[in-house]
């Protein structure tokens, strides 16, 4: 028998789209060359444009999804996308928790591309004091890192990005990946922190177009990396070029956003009309 691909377990809720959640990481996972396993969180009524509703999971039967494989099978990374309620973010951490040496690749889902919003206050407390700290890596768009980095006892807090790094990094996370979607600038900037401040920056042709689930693509592609031992600094980089292809090759199945292409190396040749890769 050959050698079983490494094994990455993702937590996350369903997205009957395909384009973010559960089956984005699947795909994702799958493409990287890793076996996937999947914990459902949370069950979503939502399409290409955006979540019309959310069904967490019992924290019972969340930790009895995870509990039962981890039992089974040998599992290389972690990736904990978005998580439903305050009682699963605890109930994820105690299971993980019990595995310290696995890496860990948090995706901190708090709204959807729209802009609907997916966690409150009590579940983004439950993430700063449980999930943040045993963290290998998270990776938060900017506006995911002002809103988690924010002072809420100071309505005028305003940090800069590296300001939120820091703060996130503070909390015990060992590297934070911000992504610059969001920023107004010419081209995409993503900035990897780590303990002696940035580590790398990488900057990205902006394509057009709104995309849904570019995020869980990354988070993904890195704990896919991680678990087969590319080191942190290395496996961001190779995450980010394969989700920047992944988004040129988007596919816009609906009326709503366009759905990356998770497996864009076997669709043949690159159509020559396409943006040039980044440097």
């Amino acid at each position: 028998m050959s050698e079983p691909f490494p094994l990455v377990m993702s937590f996350a809720a369903t997205d009957p789209s395909g384009g973010a959640g559960l089956q984005a990481d699947l795909l994702t996972i799958s493409s990287m060359g890793c076996h996937p396993l999947s914990v459902v969180t949370a069950i979503t009524v939502q399409d290409t444009s955006g979540v019309e509703d959310v069904l967490p999971i019992d924290p019972e039967w969340v930790v009895d999804q995870a509990r039962a494989m981890l039992e089974d099978v040998p599992v290389a990374a972690f990736k904990i996308g978005m998580l439903g309620s305050v009682e699963n973010i605890a109930a994820i951490a105690e299971v993980i928790a019990d595995y310290p040496d696995i890496p860990l690749v948090l995706d901190p889902v708090l709204a959807s591309g729209r802009g609907d919003e997916l966690v409150n206050d009590d579940m983004l407390d439950a993430m700063r004091e449980l999930l943040i700290p045993q963290s290998t890596i998270i990776t938060p768009n900017s506006m995911e890192a002002r809103r988690l980095a924010m002072n809420d006892d100071d309505e005028n807090d305003d940090p800069s990005l590296d300001e939120c790094a820091k703060r996130l990094l503070q909390m015990g996370c060992e590297y934070v990946l911000i992504t610059g979607t969001h920023e107004q600038t010419s081209k995409v900037i993503n900035t990897l922190y780590g303990e002696r401040g940035v580590l790398r920056s990488d900057s990205w042709a902006r394509l057009p177009g709104i995309y849904h689930g570019s995020g869980c693509t990354l988070a993904a592609a890195i704990a896919a990396l991680l678990a087969q031992n590319v080191d942190v600094p290395e496996a961001v980089k190779e995450a980010q070029e394969y989700t920047w292809q992944t988004l040129n090759a988007a596919f816009r199945p609906g009326m709503g956003q366009h759905i990356p292409d998770r497996l864009f190396w076997a669709r043949g040749e690159e159509d020559e009309d396409q943006p040039e890769r980044p440097n």
